[in-house]
């Protein structure tokens, strides 16, 4: 078999087969937190997780096909560990920043619902409830 072929059988199989585990990862560990921000409406919060899983299916498959194609030629088994790790990599890091920009969205979505619900979520103060001293004070 080509060495080409085979990184590209290589990427495609490790690349979907992390797709799909961080996928049913974020999607089990996720429906607490869903929960909560959708007020623990659990037929809401499974509905909107289902559409998350689907989406982010749909974005990281789609992106692992479009980076398929290697520009070098691989003739070695070197150059098809280093391609592929390159690759990996590279999927790796969209499917990080794919769940953080998921958690970063429902965590602002979080917020906004405590704060309709007369819960004020902890946060640093920015200043002082007192009086400010003043030079003569001083």
């Amino acid at each position: 078999m080509d060495l080409t072929v085979l990184t590209y059988v290589l990427y495609i199989a490790v690349s979907i087969g992390l797709t799909v585990w961080v996928a049913r990862t974020l999607s089990r560990n996720g429906k607490v937190f869903l929960a909560d921000v959708l007020r623990g409406n659990e037929q809401l919060a499974d509905a909107v997780n289902h559409l998350l899983v689907v989406g982010f299916y749909l974005i990281n498959l789609g992106f692992i096909a479009l980076f398929l194609k290697t520009g070098a030629d691989i003739d070695t088994q070197q150059e098809v560990v280093e391609t592929l790790a390159n690759k990996l990599g590279i999927v790796l890091l969209v499917l990080g920043g794919m769940h953080l920009t998921n958690v970063f969205v429902l965590n602002r979505y979080r917020r906004r619902s405590l704060l309709d619900r007369g819960q004020i979520p902890p946060v640093e103060p920015d200043d002082w409830a007192g009086t400010a001293p003043t030079a003569a004070g001083i």
